[in-house]
């Protein structure tokens, strides 16, 4: 059917999206409004991101790509347009997501709002210098620069070195029986045993019984003296005599680690290092110059370890009324106020990027954005809830509403019911997930939801029967974590009950991932542990589903047992995309290729000899059921269970299938890249790979907020699964801010009262209904609307 042709865009105030295909988008229609906050809804994978930021966002790109240059406009045919109709009425777009990246060590809270390059014009311009110094640049009070860092630690603010101790753990064991447990395993280590040998040092004798200065000489020389070494001869293999090179234990650490290319020898190389505050600027990262200038009594590295509201205050009071510092004071105090009024004023300027969530991460972009004073524009938002209590979720609110009212228009991707509820216009997205979803159910006021048959938010945003009755269950016993005293933990204790399953609740920094990241192995009543978290399970399109899961392998061997590949001669690593022989090697088995964009971020279109199938035409040639290998790593978790379903050879292939749906993400392809999977999802994954193991003897599982990107419906299947854990014995802790999850556990732990110093005690644990009760908690008031108290 013919569609109307849009009115013209200027005097119509609407998006209007016509024939959208993007993933699984089924030629969607639908028109938003601009300069109101629409909320884009429906269960996971049911294609709302693929419609807010797969079409409406990366059309708003690639017609800025057009509007630059001839160069940008060549990469748009590498890179690929959205599959889309047309799109009128599309002001530009900013796009804030929950970013998967790897920040490094040297990104901070201050670099990523750059209110870092507010305090170091302070300095520069308004700080106070000894007498007779020279007058430094903005630059200089930078550790990132050659100008600010300092020259010891290069900036990083701590030195890294090897001990005796750490180096050789048990110092009852001799050189030969591996007492320098730094150094590399297999050939490499025997090999520098050897040349000690040879070079006269007693390597059968017990460690602690040689002499200091050998045991100084073998650890810490940076001699390398190449000898001649005669192997011993084994009987079954004749060795000739080599050239050795010695390298101390100490030296071996220090080159991995700042060397090597894999994260597993790095990570080894790590166990060996002690990590100290640098002895030249004492941690403070920067030259003595630059430390020498103070802003209220105090260095740029003092006021950069603040807390941001702590910070706001000391510059506000700070009294130094020359007109250079009041106007740079009043214009860092108002950014740090967009700051604080998202609930991160706990967040210091030199806290390190990693040790963000992504929800914390987001938020300090959408600050950044607040005060960048652009209007006109739509801002498309991924789940900007995700990590916030309740109580946060408002100020969120306020500030969406801030952006609105700017003269913008604001399209949120969300499952929080609270921001759905306060949305001006609602895009449902389902019915269900994958190649069942892809149609718009709904788009226009949240009321009007109601009557909308099939859509799985409706159910959860309109329900107000009373919630259940449930019995806590009764503890086989009790874990006891702490005293911690850690961050803004000061010798807390807590006690979790064992054979049941406890939610840890709070606002943003009051402690709850400190004080979970206490619990180890080695506690009594643990047993095995088993951290589930939301780090990417791959960084590179390489790493995907089937691969993480060992679901690919099977899959390989299955193909490689055809009497084709048999009569050709190909062998399980022909299937492979990670090594040569079967893979295409334009892209190197990827199925993409990196695109460079000068002056913006890289990105990836699909390879244009195999068109994103991996392989080379002769491996694809192989068939399985009338399917080759990439037709099978393009199928739905679903779709796969259905295509090997009465198949013997598949069966280990089919219980990792099931784990997956048993989780709730039967519509992902089993060849999804790592990279295009949410912290949500890559959870869910990991969690599939657990649950698919044979458990004997207690388990403890620990979730860092396992609900984050889920629909409240997946919720529900999520908990079936955990709550099926507890049920068969073992022990599930979850840091948590969906009520709904708190309401249903036995045992409730709140952090608090508010975040950072304000935080890092426990305010009240006990059962939901107690929690509930309690009048100083601030989570109380929402868990009693899901507890019916």
């Amino acid at each position: 059917m013919p569609h109307p042709a849009s009115p013209d865009p200027r005097h119509d105030g609407f998006v209007r999206v016509r024939g959208a295909r993007e993933h699984n988008l089924r030629g969607v229609d639908v028109d938003i409004p601009r300069d109101v906050l629409a909320v884009f809804t429906g269960v996971s994978g049911s294609g709302k991101s693929s419609l807010a930021f797969g079409t409406v966002y990366a059309e708003a790109q690639r017609r800025y790509f057009e509007s630059v240059a001839p160069y940008a406009r060549r990469l748009i045919h590498q890179v690929g347009a959205p599959k889309v109709g047309e799109i009128s009425g599309l002001p530009p777009a900013v796009s804030l997501q929950q970013s998967r990246s790897a920040p490094t060590s040297r990104s901070s809270v201050g670099t990523v709002t750059t209110l870092s390059n507010s305090l170091r014009m302070l300095f520069s311009r308004a700080g106070r210098y000894p007498e007779g110094a020279e007058r430094l640049d903005s630059d200089a009070f930078s550790p990132n620069t050659a100008a600010g860092a300092c020259p010891a630690c290069h900036g990083l603010g701590l030195v890294h070195r090897t001990t005796e101790a750490l180096l050789v753990p048990d110092p009852s064991l001799s050189v030969r029986d591996g007492a320098v447990a730094a150094w590399p395993g297999a050939w490499q280590g025997k090999n520098l045993r050897d040349i000690l040998d040879t070079l006269g040092y007693d390597v059968d004798r017990p460690w602690r019984e040689l002499k200091q200065e050998d045991r100084d000489w073998i650890l810490f020389t940076d001699e390398q003296p190449v000898v001649t070494v005669h192997p011993v001869r084994d009987a079954d293999r004749i060795q000739r005599p080599y050239q050795g090179t010695y390298m101390s234990a100490n030296r071996y650490v220090l080159k991995t680690f700042s060397d090597s290319k894999s994260a597993t020898l790095r990570a080894k190389a790590e166990r060996f290092l002690a990590s100290e505050p640098c002895p030249t600027c004492g941690g403070a990262r920067l030259r003595a110059e630059a430390l020498a200038v103070t802003f209220a009594g105090r260095t740029i590295a003092e006021l950069a370890r603040l807390p941001l509201a702590e910070l706001a205050r000391l510059l506000t009071e700070s009294g130094d009324d020359s007109e250079t510092a009041r106007v740079l004071t009043e214009d860092l105090c108002a950014r740090i106020g967009t700051v604080t009024e998202l609930g991160l004023g706990y967040l210091s300027l030199d806290r390190p990027t990693p040790t963000l969530s992504a929800g914390e991460l987001q938020r300090l972009r959408l600050a950044t954005q607040l005060r960048s004073g652009l209007f006109g524009v739509v801002y498309v938002l991924d789940e900007p809830s995700a990590g916030l209590h309740p109580a946060d979720t408002e100020s969120l609110l306020t500030v969406l509403d801030r952006l609105k009212s700017a003269g913008n228009s604001v399209f949120v991707v969300e499952h929080h019911l609270d921001v759905v509820r306060r949305a001006d216009w609602l895009v449902d997205v389902g019915p269900l997930a994958g190649e069942h979803g892809g149609q718009v159910l709904h788009s226009g006021p949240v009321a009007d939801l109601a009557g909308v048959e099939g859509s799985a938010t409706a159910r959860f945003l309109f329900d107000d029967s009373p919630p259940p009755e449930r019995r806590v269950r009764e503890p086989k016993g009790w874990l006891k974590v702490g005293p911690v005293t850690r961050h803004n933990l000061r010798d807390v204790t807590v006690e979790l009950p064992l054979g049941a399953f406890s939610a840890v609740t709070g606002v943003s920094g009051s402690g709850k991932s400190t004080l979970i990241g206490e619990i180890t192995e080695e506690l009594n009543g643990v047993g095995r542990l088993v951290v589930v978290d939301q780090k990417p399970i791959g960084r590179t399109p390489r790493s995907n589903l089937a691969t993480y899961t060992g679901l690919f392998d099977v899959v390989r061997k299955v193909f490689a047992a055809t009497d084709e590949a048999r009569a050709r001669g190909y062998g399980v690593g022909r299937f492979s995309f990670n090594v040569a022989g079967g893979r295409c090697e334009t892209c190197q088995g990827e199925g993409f290729v990196s695109v460079e964009l000068l002056f913006l971020p890289s990105t990836y279109a699909p390879c244009p000899d195999c068109a994103g199938a991996r392989y080379n035409p002769e491996t694809l040639e192989i068939t399985y059921r009338g399917r080759n290998i990439a037709e099978v790593l393009d199928l739905t978790v679903e779709s796969a269970a259905a295509f090997f379903a009465d198949d013997e050879a598949a069966g280990s292939v089919l219980r990792s299938l099931r784990t997956l749906l048993d989780v709730g993400l039967g519509y992902l392809r089993l060849g999804q890249p790592a990279t295009e999977l949410s912290g949500g999802e890559a959870q869910r994954i990991k969690l599939a790979s657990e649950l698919q193991r044979v458990r004997r003897g207690h388990t403890l599982y620990l979730l860092d907020e396992p609900t984050t990107g889920l629909h409240p419906a997946d919720v529900e299947v999520l908990l079936r699964q955990l709550h099926g854990l507890v049920d068969a014995g073992h022990s599930v802790v979850v840091v948590e801010h969906d009520m709904a999850v708190v309401a249903g556990a036995d045992w409730v732990v709140d952090m608090g009262p508010g975040g950072g110093a304000a935080g890092g005690r426990v305010v009240v644990a006990g059962p939901p209904g107690v929690v509930a009760a309690d009048p100083t908690s601030r989570t109380a008031p929402y868990l009693r609307r899901r507890t019916g108290g």
